[in-house]
């Protein structure tokens, strides 16, 4: 995967296109596809739902890439878990909400079961957003905490889950 490199130049490394082809590629592509296969397609062609499904997959392809760039090039890591982190990461997006990435797939998720008018594929959506709502306060949450300690507990303070703060947080601010 491309990243934009501290620098402004891109860069290509072997992790984040790992971390790409296990998480992202399969969420957003593998089993999509494999659920409009066995589910025999969507429905006929639609100009407006073909637009609106695309606009919705390419500002969520942006945010994930985003967010992928941004674990890749200030944490040291990746989102998977065998390459996480190494370093707390509360830039871009992330000071504004804190599951931007997961915002962005399920931005996809919901695209591609409009651009192709496809039940089943929305059903996947709603599955790893239900999955997603248990997994991150119950599981990652609290490994972050451990991990990261007092900054991601301030970060948990002052950063929604979800919905995007208006003005994005800034630690150096809140401390005044």
């Amino acid at each position: 995967m491309l990243s934009a490199g501290v620098n402004g130049k891109m860069k290509i490394s072997k992790s984040p296109i790992a971390a790409f082809f296990i998480f992202p590629f399969n969420v957003m592509g593998t089993i999509p596809a494999l659920i409009l296969w066995l589910s025999g397609g969507g429905l006929l062609f639609s100009a407006t739902r073909s637009i609106m499904g695309g606009v919705a997959v390419a500002l969520g392809l942006t945010i994930a890439y985003h967010t992928v760039s941004l674990f890749t090039e200030y944490g040291e890591g990746t989102p998977a878990p065998f390459d996480p982190p190494k370093k707390f990461v509360a830039r871009g997006l992330y000071r504004r909400v804190r599951n931007p990435m997961t915002i962005g797939v399920m931005l996809v998720l919901t695209g591609e079961a409009v651009f192709f008018g496809s039940y089943p594929l929305l059903g996947w959506g709603l599955f790893f957003m239900t999955a997603s709502l248990i997994y991150i306060p119950y599981f990652e949450e609290p490994e972050l905490s451990r991990r990261f300690g007092g900054a991601y507990l301030e970060y948990l303070r002052n950063v929604p889950r979800r919905l995007p703060r208006f003005m994005p947080w800034d630690a150096k601010q809140d401390r005044r």
